[in-house]
């Protein structure tokens, strides 16, 4: 029998919105390997759904940020010093400590002597430690002139009067240095998440609209 071609003429899937789509969840994937394994299963299941949901937790984690920041500047004077306890336990810890505290030119989570509470660097007159008295070298104010990285420049510095210290080491918390970079960068923070924000607005629109092409087609089957 000849063949005989068939052109469907009902509602279509937009091409546009398709490709959009697939371009916008490119940009998300590449936030990390674990948006990518959510975002196939919300591909399969419920995108736009999904992408909503995602936004209004968003929205609530922000409003819930500022309102209970008192709080959270709490628990994140709290996480400081837990990882001070631990500071010589674990390398990666340390490693974060030390890269933290020479980021934000800062030394403990209020300042040095949140040291005390690391049984190497307290003041105990029972600790034994080279280190007693001490703060990591992380603390100390780098000498440009020095090529060699010394990591005994904190010992002993406690030991000093308080407007000596600020010679050697960085005397102000780290909690309160972060709290300080998240003003100076208030902009660039807020941007960067309004502008998230906006790209999963426009994905679930995308998605919507996908969804309304993908059952107009199926209504003409």
């Amino acid at each position: 029998m000849p063949g005989k071609a068939q052109h469907f003429q009902g509602p279509q899937v937009s091409c546009c919105a398709k490709y959009l789509l697939f371009a916008s969840n490119v940009l998300f994937w590449l936030l990390g390997a674990a948006f990518l394994a959510i975002g196939l299963w919300a591909w399969a299941e419920k995108f736009s759904v999904f992408l909503g949901l995602i936004f209004f937790l968003e929205l609530t984690a922000g409003v819930l940020a500022f309102i209970f920041k008192d709080w959270i500047k709490d628990q994140l004077n709290f996480f400081i010093n837990n990882n001070v306890k631990a500071y010589r336990d674990d390398i990666d810890l340390q490693n974060l400590i030390d890269f933290a505290q020479e980021y934000w030119s800062c030394c403990g989570a209020h300042g040095p002597n949140d040291w005390n509470f690391n049984i190497y660097f307290n003041c105990t007159d029972s600790n034994p430690s080279r280190e007693r008295c001490g703060v990591p070298f992380s603390c100390c104010v780098k000498d440009p002139a020095e090529d060699v990285l010394n990591t005994q420049c904190g010992y002993d510095v406690r030991l000093k009067l308080e407007l000596e210290q600020q010679t050697f080491i960085h005397t102000k918390g780290c909690a309160v240095q972060f709290e300080k970079w998240l003003q100076d960068n208030l902009i660039v923070v807020a941007g960067t998440f309004v502008g998230i924000a906006l790209l999963q607005i426009f994905g679930i629109c995308l998605a919507q609209n996908l969804v309304s092409d993908i059952n107009a087609v199926k209504a003409n089957w």
